[in-house]
């Protein structure tokens, strides 16, 4: 009976190790390409990243806010460095001159962060970050990370054409993990992005085994891969702005959790989280990882699989680790598929838009409130969809702030909260069709 027990956990386990990696490795490789690394120093990071993110998981899951929550890399840094690393030439830096600069906000951000939990200003950054900045910041992290992983589950040739073979298969996968979410019952429901990562992996190794992959064995760690920590202010500006902002994914991950599980967390559980976020800030930021944060489309994952039971979380994550310390293991995972990773991601993160409507359950709209959500949503995606170029004419110290949809469109919410009082409007009559 006890093996029978235990068989369900195990398999729960290897699909967060599964979950967990699909959301990490595309980062590294992604900054590392971004930012001009060497194949030897992607795969350092890459090993980095798996060690740091599966401790990171334990420990929050242990003694932080102790929800199942990924802590990983978080969508909003790691769209603003690849942001930062394509502004270069507008800039008119050098891509270790913009990393130095981002390390630099990194730390001063990570020491925020930690004086924000060890003096307990929870609450205070709560009334901050309100309910209803905290679903336009879901609406927007969603539109983000959806875009991030349809681009990434295409493929392109290398003159810049769609590489239809592989594109399809994507679909495919996309498609299979849809079904198998629907329309399975039980553990084929519960464990369809386990499923469709295996299916997918095994279908691209069949059909593509030509294709080369990343090896992430037999490499030494060095320190700021990404440039050396300098004094260019207009980047770290940007990236300590950025960097508190990040807070937000703690508040809406633990806000979004205790939703899931009919709880009501204690200001410390917030506190903590805040303090260990900000250490993994800082520890990645010597190693050249995006700044670490819970993973608010977590709750997507565990609304898919409906396992909500923290133990495999905590095994998970614990492996997860061992991935990064084990060379050849870290090695052999570093062969999945990218495109296979982001199509199953798609999938997975439907669910955070779910989420975000979720969020706004009982506020009712007139067409005087509904400038409340439509204006630094509306804006915010409009901002994603144009050329950051755009903005080259403006001081170098806010071109990053402007072309950030996701920065300025929480940003514009949370001044919107602090300025207007929605309550005076609230009682026109509802908002019409």
């Amino acid at each position: 009976m006890k093996a029978l027990r235990a068989f369900p956990t195990g398999m729960a386990a290897i699909q967060w190790v599964f979950f967990i990696f699909a959301n990490t490795i595309v980062v590294p490789v992604s900054i590392g390409a971004a930012f001009d690394l060497s194949a030897e120093e992607v795969a350092m990071t890459l090993r980095s990243s798996l060690i740091f993110t599966g401790a990171a998981c334990v420990l929050q899951g242990l003694w932080g806010h102790r929800y199942p929550l990924m802590e990983g890399h978080s969508g909003l840094m790691w769209g603003l460095l690849l942001n930062l690393s394509a502004s270069a030439a507008a800039l008119g830096m050098d891509l270790q001159t913009i990393g130095g600069g981002i390390a630099t906000g990194m730390m001063a951000s990570a020491v925020f962060m930690v004086a924000a939990g060890l003096l307990g200003l929870s609450s205070l950054i709560q009334k901050v970050f309100t309910p209803m900045v905290m679903s336009v910041y879901l609406f927007l992290l969603s539109a983000q990370l959806i875009f991030i992983f349809f681009t990434g589950m295409l493929k392109l040739t290398p003159d810049g054409t769609l590489d239809v073979p592989v594109s399809l298969l994507s679909v495919g996968i996309v498609l299979l993990v849809t079904i198998l979410k629907v329309k399975g019952k039980g553990s084929v429901s519960n464990f369809s992005i386990l499923i469709g990562i295996i299916v997918g992996w095994i279908v691209y190794d069949l059909l593509f085994p030509d294709d080369t992959a990343l090896s992430a064995s037999g490499q030494s760690f060095s320190m700021f891969p990404l440039g050396t920590p300098n004094l260019e202010w207009g980047i770290i500006l940007t990236t300590f702005i950025a960097g508190v902002l990040n807070l937000s994914n703690t508040i809406a991950s633990i806000q979004a959790a205790a939703r899931l599980y009919n709880d009501k967390p204690e200001e410390t559980r917030y506190n903590r989280s805040f303090t260990l976020t900000g250490l993994y800030t800082a520890a990645g930021s010597f190693l050249g990882l995006v700044p670490y944060a819970p993973f608010t489309s977590t709750i997507g994952f565990l609304e898919s699989t409906r396992i909500l039971d923290r133990v495999p979380f905590l095994i998970g994550g614990g492996l997860f680790s061992l991935l990064g310390l084990i060379p050849v293991v870290g090695s052999f995972f570093a062969t999945m598929p990218i495109t296979i990773g982001n199509a199953v991601l798609f999938v997975a993160y439907l669910q955070l838009f779910g989420t975000a409507l979720q969020s706004l359950q009982g506020t009712i709209f007139n067409s005087n409130t509904i400038f409340r959500i439509a204006m630094p949503v509306l804006t915010g995606i409009s901002l994603m969809a144009v050329d950051p170029v755009i903005f080259s004419q403006l001081p170098v110290y806010v071109q990053p702030l402007f072309s950030n949809g996701l920065i300025m469109g929480v940003l514009l919410s949370v001044a919107l909260e602090l300025s207007v009082n929605w309550e005076r409007y609230a009682a026109s009559s509802a908002y019409e069709k």
